[in-house]
C-alpha cells in the first residue's frame, strides 16, 4: 500500500485529486455557503489568495535561472508555441461540434482550458521520470507561467468574452494589473532577499496554494449548482468530454513529437517537448478564473473540462513516462 501511494503522490494523484472532487459534491449538496457575502464570503478570501499565490510564486522565481535557461532556444519555441497557439487551434476547430447553448458552454471551458500555461511541478516530474531534459523543462515550465499572464486573458479577450458576456476590458486590466502582477512582481524583486524562504517552506506553499484552488472551485460551482446550470448534462456527455480531451492530449503528444522528429531533437529533448507542451495548469487555470470570469455565472462549467483535463494529463503521461524510462534501459 506504501508503495502505491508513493506512486500516486509523486504524479500528483495525491489527496488532492479527492478533495477537488469532495468540494464539487460539497457545492453541490451545500451551494449556499459558497455564494453567501455576510457575515462572511468565501470568494473575497479566493480574490487574497489569489494575490498570495502570485506573489509567492514570483518570490520563487529566480531571474538568473530563467537567464541562464535561454540557450536552447528552439526547444523552447516549439513548447510555448505549443502551449499557446496549437492547443488552441484545435479548439478553435472542433468549436463546430458543440451546438446549442448547453453544449457551447463546455466548448468555452475546452477553449480556456487550451489557452492557459503549462504546468510547473507535473511537467518537472514527468519529464525527469521519462529521462528527459529536467533543466529544460524547469525553464519552459517557469516561462510558461509568464507568458500566460498576458496570452491567457488575451485569448480570452478575444473568442470566450463574447459568449460568456462577462467580459469589461477595462476592469479585467485593471484587475489583471492589480491582483497578479503587481504581486507578481513584488514577489520577483524580492526573490535575492527572501527566495531562500520559499525555498524552505516549498510544502507550506504548496498546501496554500491548493487550499485556495479549493475555495475558487467550490464557490464557482456553487454559483452553476444554485443556478442549476448543469440539468442538461448527461452522463453521457460527462463521458464524450473525457474522450474528447484525452483524444486532445494524444493529438498535441503526437504532433509535438513529429515536430521534434523534424527538427532532429534527441530523446531527451522530445520527451520534454511532448510533456511540456500537452500540460495545462490547474493553478493557473482556477486562480485566472477568479479574474477573468468575476461576473460570469457559468464559471462552474467553464472550470469542468480543466478539472477533467488535469486528471487524464496526470494518469496519461505518468504511464507515457514510465514506458520511455523502461525503453531507455
Amino acid at each position: 500500500m506504501n508503495k502505491i501511494s508513493n506512486f500516486f503522490s509523486r504524479i500528483g494523484l495525491d489527496w488532492f485529486l479527492g478533495a477537488i472532487i469532495l468540494m464539487v459534491v460539497l457545492a453541490y449538496y451545500f451551494p449556499s455557503f459558497g455564494i453567501m457575502q455576510e457575515p462572511f464570503s468565501l470568494e473575497e478570501l479566493a480574490n487574497y489568495g489569489v494575490s498570495g499565490i502570485f506573489f509567492f510564486y514570483g518570490l520563487k522565481l529566480s531571474i538568473d535561472k530563467l537567464k541562464k535557461g535561454l540557450a536552447n532556444w528552439k526547444m523552447h519555441l516549439v513548447i510555448q508555441l505549443t502551449t499557446f497557439v496549437l492547443f488552441p487551434l484545435i479548439a478553435l476547430l472542433v468549436k463546430p461540434l458543440f451546438k446549442g447553448a448547453d453544449t457551447e458552454n463546455l466548448w468555452l471551458g475546452i477553449f480556456y482550458l487550451a489557452a492557459l500555461p503549462s504546468t510547473v511541478s507535473s511537467s518537472v516530474v514527468m519529464v525527469s521520470m521519462a529521462n528527459g531534459n529536467v533543466p529544460s523543462a524547469i525553464f519552459n515550465a517557469s516561462i510558461s507561467s509568464l507568458i500566460g499572464l498576458f496570452m491567457t486573458p488575451l485569448w480570452v479577450g478575444i473568442f470566450v468574452a463574447a459568449d460568456t458576456g462577462g467580459f469589461d476590458t477595462q476592469s479585467i486590466v485593471i484587475k489583471l494589473c492589480l491582483q497578479v502582477l503587481l504581486p507578481l512582481v513584488i514577489g520577483l524583486l524580492l526573490n535575492k532577499r527572501l527566495g531562500w524562504l520559499a525555498d524552505k517552506h516549498k510544502t507550506a506553499l504548496k498546501n496554500f496554494d491548493q487550499s485556495i484552488i479549493l475555495v475558487i472551485i467550490y464557490t464557482s460551482f456553487c454559483k452553476s449548482f444554485a443556478l442549476n446550470l448543469f440539468r442538461h448534462l448527461s452522463f453521457i456527455e460527462l463521458i464524450l468530454l473525457m474522450a474528447g480531451l484525452l483524444g486532445l492530449f494524444f493529438a498535441v503528444i503526437i504532433i509535438t513529437r513529429f515536430i521534434a522528429k523534424l527538427l532532429g531533437f534527441d530523446m531527451a529533448d522530445t520527451i520534454t517537448v511532448m510533456f511540456c507542451g500537452s500540460k495545462k495548469s490547474l493553478v493557473h487555470g482556477t486562480v485566472m478564473s477568479k479574474v477573468l470570469f468575476t461576473q460570469s455565472i457559468i464559471i462552474g462549467i467553464i472550470l469542468l473540462p480543466l478539472m477533467v483535463y488535469h486528471a487524464l494529463q496526470l494518469i496519461a503521461a505518468s504511464i507515457m513516462a514510465q514506458k520511455f524510462a523502461k525503453a531507455q534501459q
